[in-house]
């Protein structure tokens, strides 16, 4: 199927289908130097090496199975979190450890040696990789390195470079862009063979702002995460281990707390909601991303605001395996962005057939069908928020909760 006739209902475990990597990759391919004088191999002879994150599973595994299950043998540049049986136990994979133990409590000067240990063995093994094409998944932590000389250096091995960009510009989007910040972007995406992104906006801001081609960028949308573990527990035991009514409306507000996840706009919605009603709960559940001035700000806001009986935090990493009770217990997902392309989380809430109520920033509302998964409120609006949350809770989405859980996931799979 062609890149552009591919919808977002289109998923595989939270990265591109088999059909759509091969689509991608075969340009590439046919461009590639290869043994014997053939320039355009079967699928079959192709050999990726995939530089993940270290993290971002659901993303990593869903592409290393796509890849492989097409014939496609991989190197997986991973790390001690992605060493799981799915990867260990794949033939067509050839897992590198290179990452090692990626704690985020770990003391700042260990993860210094940690992540130059990182960035040594992977400039030894570029120098000797097998692989003639590189699929970058997320840059490292040396944002500026990695956009320009270790692009430099990949280039110099002669690989073929596909990238896939999950946001064009996280500086512009987290409010600390630069002109250092953006010209380092642009020779990365200069430099690649290929781009991955997940929206059309993206594309455009692509083009637009950076000048790229748009023959060198194909749309692969962000899939459902069904990697996390989803056992046989219920809403209702899920609710009793977190210690909350079954009579409470529980909202559920996951993942990175940041600026540009408006969460602060959420507390003020859920501050409005409870001079009606006391029966309103909120799970914030994650951990501080940068600075953590604006947690402290949101702590301050509840405490001045006579909320905080009705809120229950769980700031820190929530492994995979304790994602669900979350999932579970909550009645909502709300995701009160006030600037994102797309969100992992809404298609993780689907895969646990959760309702979302979002905010219409870029194409996230283009992921909603509302009535029918959730409802769409309009971005940065307190007040509009409110009165969706309360639309919600007095609609069948809400009432018929379970069949809703059942519908979504059909949607989503």
């Amino acid at each position: 199927m062609p890149l552009a006739e591919q919808t977002p209902e289109i998923r595989h475990q939270g990265a591109a289908t088999p059909a759509s990597a091969d689509v991608a990759l075969a340009p590439l391919a046919q461009r590639s130097s290869y043994p014997g004088g053939s320039s355009a191999p079967h699928p079959q002879l192709l050999r990726v090496a995939l530089l993940t994150g270290g993290g971002d599973k659901p993303y990593a595994l869903g592409m290393a199975t796509a890849l492989t299950s097409e014939g496609i043998s991989v190197d997986f540049i991973g790390s001690d979190d992605l060493s799981v049986p799915e990867l260990l136990t794949n033939r067509q994979v050839n897992f590198l450890n290179l990452r090692g133990n990626q704690n985020p409590t770990t003391r700042p000067i260990q993860k210094i040696a940690r992540v130059l240990a990182y960035y040594w063995r992977l400039v030894a093994y570029s120098a000797g990789a097998k692989p003639k094409i590189f699929h970058i998944l997320w840059n490292n932590k040396f944002q500026l390195f990695d956009c320009t000389f270790l692009m430099l250096y990949y280039k110099l091995l002669r690989k073929r470079i596909v990238f896939t960009v999950h946001n064009v510009n996280a500086g512009k989007r987290d409010s600390n862009d630069s002109w250092l910040n953006r010209l380092s972007l642009k020779v990365q995406y200069k430099l690649s063979d290929h781009l991955f992104v997940h929206t059309d906006g993206m594309k455009r801001e692509m083009i637009s702002e950076f000048h790229i081609s748009k023959s060198k960028i194909s749309v692969i949308p962000f899939g459902i995460n069904n990697t996390v573990p989803n056992t046989g527990l219920s809403s209702a035991e899920a609710k009793r281990r977190l210690n909350v009514s079954s009579d409470d409306k529980i909202m559920l507000f996951f993942g990175n707390i940041a600026p540009y996840k408006g969460l602060e706009y959420l507390i003020a919605a859920f501050s409005v909601l409870l001079k009606k009603d006391r029966s309103y709960r909120l799970l914030i559940v994650g951990r501080p991303k940068g600075s953590q001035s604006y947690w402290n700000e949101i702590q301050r806001t509840i405490g001045n605001s006579n909320i905080g009986d009705r809120v229950i935090e769980q700031i820190e990493y929530v492994p995979d395996e304790a994602t669900e009770l979350y999932f579970k217990a909550a009645d909502v997902l709300v995701l009160p962005y006030a600037q994102v392309f797309q969100s992992g989380v809404l298609f993780l809430g689907y895969n646990f057939g959760l309702p979302v109520i979002a905010a219409d920033v870029a194409s996230l509302k283009n992921e909603i069908e509302e009535g029918r998964t959730g409802l769409v409120f309009r971005a940065q609006n307190p007040s509009d928020l409110a009165n969706k949350i309360d639309e919600y809770f007095k609609s069948e989405l809400f009432t018929n909760l379970e069949n809703t859980r059942f519908q979504i996931k059909q949607y989503a799979n």
